[in-house]
């Protein structure tokens, strides 16, 4: 973390130096001397920050790692101190009065010469810094060398137990071995040469379960020619390549080539193909870390047609992906099997028969773990030394975070899991080691997750991407290094929302947020450390946080309300002075009403969150928060927006909406929007405007918000259509676009839109159409469509529009059709979702090809269609068939159905019903 602090703050002095340069009056010369400097650190920093993490460093060096992490978050807070000087002084420019403009200049020209002294403490110790390193014998040009003292911990690999574990121990794997050994030898693909992949999070049992498919007779006699191979996170090709010849020869006693140990790459690859020429075998490559791996190898291992079989177990999807062959995802095990597991290696009793006395610690050890059999079988072999000991259950119910850390029984859980930290790249561990911030067991919306590292600045800028674009690629690699976990996707197949694995988040990551200084989470009972970077406030912390004076942290975020005695307006009063450093502001589901006038003067804000609050209100001073970029006031009460937001220039997400009804899906009801009075012009920088009332400024200016990808509209009047389409014709980078009228007597009139935006996923549109707009033919992107109130006349004319779209995956329309009569009888060859709601119709028919890839099928509150859609046999692929507010001569419908339909229907179809009438 040393290298990404180091490398953030060349960052920040390289455009200091560049946008105030001329503001540098006397330290222009020591900034640029300390920029030259850290960045002739940063070659040897990198090696050592990444060793000090691994605790392969002697605790000296680990302290040069920590006092250059330190300075470098020191001379942040410099330049921001400096950045709000300037600001400062630039807003009281042109005020009024002698006395009030040399008190300004006097405190101007002091708080500048404190700043110019400390800059050049800065240099001085920066300078320290450097030649320090020089006693560890490394410097810009040298990597840093290490005695094997220091490589203590190196000496066992954890990972090692799980190839020798008894099967008996083990639980749920039987299955699991037998499924793999069967594809494996009498798959479809038996006679070429083929490479599975078992994928999953470190600690699922990849390894072990690998180790008894290789080790079973059945798999042993079909293939004789065998390697197990471990691979490393430093692995190199060549010497994998001679693993793989010393293992084959070993398997059937026979003697290694000559020369082997000077073979070159080549030579190897000639002689290991030699060797298997016309040979069946099977290859375990144990824990790939690259995705280059089985590029650079498959060239040696020859395709005999033979049946032979690749291995291979990762924790990376993408490496998993990347051999372009079957994908095996293992999962954490379930609830029986997992309490079974803990039973048997805790009591050696797989009835699980716990004693009560310990059984409510055992269930709540045994839900932490989440169905990983690496904890379980670690914290159970540790329980189970302590002989029923209430109090000793209770101590480690109470402290698994701190035991994880220092318990010998269990420190192999948290190095194993480790690995994966240890192998991101610098710029995403911030971003891991964000989810600390949050409360144990949270899922967290995937949007809001994004928005927060923008604004923490995490996210850095690459060419043709926007940030939001660069963050969406960082998480998208997180998941897919099995360090972070999708928990809920949309009909569209989009992830929504995510969090971490409870061990993960106890044994890595809480563990690194403390000894780095990153993040603290108060409570009732913790001591603030002023130092940390990102604070996180519990329901039960106020006098804690009403008790902190001066902070350095980036972040500041309530989760569960702000509890105590005082009103929350009160709790939060002086932030400005208690923390002056403030970027991230987040007051989501707080029992907060009136926003304190003092948030207008944390200058350095950049996300400012009021969700699901009860604020009413914005006080003048948001004007001020010039380098405010998300405001998110959604599910608050705030109705109406001052002229002073305006002000805003580099405000990228104004998120906002009053309420929301989500039991309706109808035009009228889904949200209320906030009327922003004045223009929008000055938001160059907008990206998602959502949602807002349609008046005549609003209208007009779109058209400035180039850069804007999400924009919704409420209350459009049909005079205002033309202004609107000539506006949203300059928006070519448009994605999302949702408009509703102000009534059912409005017309959406949209038809004169040009060009169209050709990057459109969604569309929602609510409130009459004359006719569909021709363009939406042409949307090849979109995946999200949504009629409401369309009263569109008959439905075969829409319906053959709508099936064009070859990219639809998400169709809901509710009082779109007047018709009695609705069939689907072609197209929509992606169509996954299809929600049907106040629709006038009496029969619909599904026929023959219509819908292939149908999953969920919802019908709400049409009172005149009288039975179950016909053809609905049809929908191969349909899961999920729900009735909602349907009249009860339906269910009548149904019965006289059910004998026809329940044989061919009972085997995949979960049929709902829901408040019939």
């Amino acid at each position: 973390m040393a290298e990404t602090a180091v490398n953030s703050v060349i960052d920040k002095l390289v455009a200091l130096l560049r946008d105030e340069g001329n503001l540098l009056i006397g330290i222009h010369d020591e900034v640029t001397s300390i920029k030259d400097i850290l960045e002739s650190m940063m070659s040897f920093l990198k090696d050592a920050d990444a060793q000090a993490e691994r605790a392969n460093l002697s605790s000296s060096v680990k302290t040069w790692v920590m006092q250059t992490r330190q300075m470098a978050s020191h001379i942040e807070d410099v330049i921001d101190d400096y950045l709000h000087l300037v600001a400062y002084r630039g807003n009281k420019r042109g005020l009024g009065g002698f006395l009030r403009k040399s008190t300004h200049l006097v405190m101007g020209l002091f708080a500048r010469h404190e700043i110019a002294s400390e800059i050049q403490r800065i240099k001085k110790r920066v300078l320290e810094i450097r030649a320090t390193s020089a006693a560890y014998g490394f410097n810009s040009t040298q990597q840093i060398s290490f005695s094997s003292s220091m490589r203590d911990d190196m000496i066992f690999d954890p990972r090692m137990a799980s190839l020798y574990t008894e099967e008996a121990e083990l639980v749920g794997i039987q299955t699991l071995r037998d499924e793999l050994i069967a594809w494996l030898i009498d798959g479809e693909v038996a006679s070429r040469r083929s490479v599975i992949s078992v994928v999953g999070m470190g600690g699922l049992g990849k390894t072990t379960l690998a180790k008894k498919v290789y080790d079973n007779p059945r798999f042993v006699e079909w293939f004789p020619w065998r390697a197990w191979i471990p691979v490393s996170q430093s692995n190199k090709n060549d010497d994998t390549l001679r693993g793989i010849l010393t293992e084959l020869h070993r398997t059937v006693n026979k003697t290694l080539p000559e020369g082997i140990k000077t073979m070159d790459w080549r030579l190897l690859i000639d002689t290991l193909r030699g060797f298997l020429k016309e040979k069946r075998y099977a290859i375990v490559f144990d824990d790939v870390w690259s995705i280059n791996f089985w590029e650079c190898l498959k060239l040696a291992l020859p395709d005999n047609n033979n049946g032979s079989r690749i291995i291979i177990t990762t924790r990376i999807s993408e490496v998993a992906a990347s051999c372009r062959e079957a994908l095996y995802h293992l999962e954490p095990l379930s609830q029986a099997l997992a309490w079974q597991l803990f039973c048997k290696k805790t009591f050696q009793d797989s009835e699980g028969r716990c004693p009560p006395e310990l059984k409510q610690f055992a269930i709540t050890i045994v839900n932490k773990c989440g169905g990983l059999p690496l904890a379980i079988v670690a914290i159970s072999g540790l329980l189970s030394t302590r002989c029923g000991d209430v109090y000793q259950w209770r101590k480690l119910h109470d402290s698994l975070g701190s035991e994880l850390e220092f318990n010998p029984h269990l420190t192999n859980v948290t190095k194993i899991l480790s690995f994966s930290y240890h192998d991101l790249p610098p710029q995403l561990k911030p971003c891991f080691l964000y989810f600390g911030t949050y409360p144990n067991n949270c899922t967290i919306r995937c949007a809001t997750l994004i928005r927060k590292w923008i604004a923490e600045g995490f996210i850095k800028e690459q060419r043709d991407k926007t940030l939001e674009e660069v963050a969406e690629e960082y998480l998208t690699e997180l998941i897919q290094r099995s360090l972070v976990q999708v928990s809920y996707v949309d009909d569209r197949g989009m992830r929504r929302e995510c969090q971490v694995h409870d061990v993960m988040r106890e044994a890595v990551i809480l563990l690194k947020i403390g000894n780095l200084s990153f993040s603290q989470f108060l409570q009732e009972d913790s001591t603030f450390n002023s130092n940390m970077r990102h604070l996180s406030v519990g329901r039960n912390a106020y006098n804690v946080f009403g008790g902190i004076k001066n902070s350095r942290a980036h972040s500041l975020c309530f989760f569960h309300g702000i509890g105590g005695p005082e009103n929350p307006f009160t709790c939060c009063r002086n932030l400005y002075k208690r923390f002056k450093f403030l970027r991230l502001l987040d007051f989501e589901d707080s029992p907060l009403d009136n926003l304190p006038d003092e948030v207008g003067y944390l200058y350095h804000l950049r996300y400012l969150s009021l969700r699901k609050t009860s604020v009413k209100i914005l006080p003048k001073s948001i004007g001020k928060l010039v380098n405010l970029e998300t405001l998110d006031l959604k599910l608050s009460l705030v109705h109406e927006i001052r002229n002073e937001i305006t002000k805003l220039p580099k405000l990228r997400n104004f998120l906002a909406y009053t309420k929301i009804n989500k039991r309706k899906f109808t035009w009228t009801g889904l949200a209320k929007a906030v009327v922003i009075q004045e223009g929008i012009k000055g938001w160059g920088n907008l990206q998602k405007l959502h949602l807002v009332e349609a008046t005549d400024n609003v209208d007009k200016e779109i058209g400035n918000l180039r850069q804007l990808r999400r924009l919704g509209l409420d209350k459009l009047t049909t005079k205002q259509g033309k202004d609107l389409c000539a506006s949203m014709g300059k928006l070519s980078h448009l994605k999302s676009l949702e408009v509703r009228t102000i009534n059912g007597d409005e017309i959406i009139d949209l038809q004169c839109l040009s060009p169209p935006p050709q990057r459109l996923q969604t569309l929602i549109l609510g409130g009459r159409l004359e006719k569909l707009p021709d363009w939406i033919a042409g949307l090849g992107f979109l995946t999200q469509l949504r009629l409401c109130g369309s009263g569109l006349v008959g439905d075969h004319g829409t319906l053959k529009v709508l099936q064009g779209l070859p990219m639809l995956l998400d169709l809901r329309i509710a009082e779109a059709f007047s018709c009695e009569e609705l069939h689907f009888d072609g197209g929509f060859s992606k169509l996954e979702s299809l929600m049907l709601c106040t629709n006038p119709f009496k029969f619909m028919r599904i026929h023959k090809g219509a819908l292939p890839l149908l999953k969920s099928l919802w019908i709400q509150s049409s009172p005149q269609l009288r039975q179950v859609p016909s053809g609905i046999c049809n929908l191969k692929n349909l899961k999920r068939l729900e009735f909602v507010d349907m009249p009860t001569h339906f269910i009548d419908g149904i019965q006289v159905q059910e004998t026809e339909h329940r044989v061919a229907m009972a085997h995949w179809l979960t049929l709902v019903f829901g408040h019939l009438f």
